[in-house]
């Protein structure tokens, strides 16, 4: 199994590097959630179930990681600093705080494989080609397969807006 993991480490750690740097916006602090990441991964790797290819559920990993070391106290002058660094948090500029558990709902329900290509997309930060790649598609199937996730998103939450009020 550590043979597996270290080729699945060699494979993903520049995309999940690249997540977390895009969530934090500092160089050190993406490398320890990286390494969080994978070490957490390790841990759980005997119950990855494939129900999304490895590199979502590695950037899922890494998203809880980020938000955990966002939650503690200590981190707290970290991410004032990362405010004022290039580089927004992402997730945070999807949607406002107000919107984000409906969004990570409507994200949910999305069917695949327009909820992976764009978790890809938004969150991994991979190119069109790449994730073509991943599917064994073309970029033209990525781009149109991400067009239309943002409809079916736009979509839906609109709907659960209205249902809200």
């Amino acid at each position: 199994m550590s043979e597996d993991f270290d080729a699945v480490y060699r494979e993903h750690y520049e995309l999940v590097y690249r997540f977390a740097l895009r969530l934090c916006g500092r160089e050190h602090l993406a490398e320890e959630i990286a390494q969080e990441t994978f070490y957490q991964a390790l841990r759980a790797y005997g119950k990855y179930r494939g129900d999304s290819s490895l590199a979502t559920w590695l950037c899922g990993i890494a998203k809880r990681v980020y938000w955990g070391y966002a939650k503690k106290p200590a981190s707290l002058p970290l991410e004032e600093e990362a405010q004022r660094q290039p580089g927004p948090d992402i997730v945070e500029s999807l949607v406002s705080n107000d919107r984000k558990m409906t969004a990570q709902r409507v994200l949910h329900m999305l069917s695949e494989p327009y909820r992976e290509v764009f978790t890809l997309r938004t969150f991994c930060d991979l190119s069109h080609a790449e994730i073509g790649s991943l599917f064994g598609r073309t970029e033209n199937w990525s781009r149109v397969t991400y067009y239309r996730a943002r409809q079916l998103l736009q979509k839906a939450m609109k709907e659960a807006d209205q249902y809200e009020e």
